[in-house]
């Protein structure tokens, strides 16, 4: 566990934003491109009852989508100094479990769809060893347990209200 000796917690609950930036930029890059040359694709291969909401979503520009992201990093900040400089980890747990359940998402849209989904590669490049590596320092060394990263999931889920907030103010403020 070459790594474990080499990094410290604080530079670790750190690495969280760089890595949330790093898969955002992405999706951020890619999203735009990606629906407007797979949208019919994509719509064909959904169940009726959920065409017309993914239809919506399909919309959505890079800027839009950036606007989103950006209201989701304004909100990790506190939280993940709150972490890494008063060893709070609570609310740090939650965010990452979703992180963590964000990368089955981007792999289940890759295999469902049978093709490259914006944010895949860093999800499963990035996030995916960064959060797995997260939890097992963090239990290691006694800071978190199981039972409360299974605690934190469902207020991970919180989060996604705020996401759909950015994506409306998102649509709001960028036509």
């Amino acid at each position: 566990m070459y790594l474990i000796q080499d990094i410290s917690i604080q530079s670790l609950i750190w690495l969280f934003i760089v890595i949330f930036v790093l898969h955002d930029l992405e999706e951020i890059i890619w999203v735009e491109s990606w629906t407007k040359k797979n949208r019919k694709q994509v719509v064909n291969k959904v169940p009726t009852g959920i065409k017309n909401q993914l239809n919506k979503m399909l919309n959505i520009t890079s800027g839009q989508f950036a606007v989103a992201v950006l209201l989701e990093f304004i909100i990790f900040i506190p939280i993940t100094f709150i972490a890494a400089e008063h060893g709070e980890f609570f609310m740090f747990i939650s965010i990452n479990s979703l992180f963590l359940l964000h990368v089955l998402t981007h792999v289940g849209q890759s295999i469902y769809l049978r093709m490259y989904t914006p944010g895949v590669v860093s999800a499963v490049i990035l996030v995916l060893p960064y959060t797995l590596y997260l939890f097992t320092r963090l239990i290691r060394e006694e800071l978190i347990t199981w039972e409360l990263i299974l605690l934190s999931i469902p207020v991970g889920f919180l989060i996604i209200p705020i996401v759909l907030l950015g994506h409306e103010l998102g649509k709001r403020i960028i036509k």
